[in-house]
């Protein structure tokens, strides 16, 4: 038998994990709109300080499409300070937000009944939204089967001859 035909393939990593551990649900988002908030805050920052963020948008009322887009860019930054580089993602908030609004009437729930392969599209066509934070969007918010590939993926899929 060569090589190829002994390295497992994706979807029979997935099943592993799936009967060993079972669905996990763990990231921690009251809608699908507050989980797609969260993958564009987690850019570059600790999860703590994400929560933080997405408690503050909480608290201040703007955590829905219409409260970003409707809402001073000063003042959606100073309440996502939290996750750093808080100017440049309330613009990546805004252009989120305006890209649901546009393409969905703002509702992230419509999200899951589009072809994942179109929507993934869609989303890096939207500033700001890259590969992972697409993906994370499709997986989390969408139930797509997808892989987010980051670092430690890349490296356990590496040591594994996937990579």
């Amino acid at each position: 038998m060569d090589q190829a035909s002994l390295t497992p393939s994706l979807t029979d990593i997935y099943r592993c994990l799936l009967k060993k551990y079972g669905p996990q649900h763990w990231w921690p988002a009251e809608s699908r709109f507050e989980m797609m908030a969260g993958a564009v805050l987690t850019q570059s920052a600790a999860w703590t300080n994400v929560e933080k963020a997405i408690s503050r948008l909480k608290a201040a009322d703007l955590l829905s499409p219409e409260a970003i887009l409707e809402a001073d860019e000063y003042y959606l930054a100073e309440a996502i300070r939290s996750s750093g580089y808080f100017n440049v993602k309330a613009r990546k908030l805004k252009a989120l937000s305006a890209w649901l609004q546009a393409s969905y009437s703002g509702q992230a729930d419509k999200l899951p009944y589009s072809d994942g392969t179109t929507l993934r599209k869609e989303l890096l066509g939207v500033w700001g939204v890259g590969e992972e934070t697409a993906d994370s969007i499709l997986l989390y918010a969408c139930g797509k089967p997808v892989f987010v590939i980051d670092a430690y993926t890349r490296r356990i899929f590496s040591r594994l001859g996937l990579a």
